[in-house]
């Protein structure tokens, strides 16, 4: 059975890069990198099976929005249902319960695995933006 917890212990940041390393969106992050992100989230969602293979962050104002990021399971548990443990927590949570807008970024072979949990495409007219101060990501 896997462990949901909402913490990532400092002697756990190696499997935490490790499993950031194996998505290409996260390939680049670094052990600094990590820390910050974990200092900074509102709530953190790890899988443990007894080695870290999952986990999410949450950045939210716990009233109108929260944005899901980085969500990803290890390769080797992706078919297990590790992906829904993940997600199941993330919707569950008791204090996102009250929050107007859960929302999340995700690639289009995806959007049917996260349509199970009531998310849409259909968000009007918006459009995703982007200003970014990192150098390798301007054209």
């Amino acid at each position: 059975m896997v462990d949901v917890l909402h913490k990532v212990e400092p002697d756990r940041l190696p499997e935490l890069l490790t499993l950031f390393h194996s998505a290409w969106w996260m390939s680049d992050r670094t052990l600094p990198d990590t820390e910050c992100i974990l200092r900074e989230s509102d709530i953190v969602f790890a899988l443990a099976d007894p080695r870290l293979t999952g986990f999410a962050r949450v950045l939210t104002d716990y009233t109108h929005i929260a944005l899901i990021l980085d969500v990803v399971v290890s390769p080797h548990h992706r078919t297990a249902g590790h992906g829904t443990t993940l997600m199941n927590a993330i919707v569950n949570h008791p204090r996102l319960q009250t929050v107007r807008s859960l929302e999340l970024v995700c690639q289009p072979d995806l959007i049917p695995f996260y349509r199970r949990w009531g998310f849409t495409t259909e968000v009007g007219q918006s459009l995703l933006m982007r200003r970014t101060n990192d150098p390798r990501l301007t054209s």
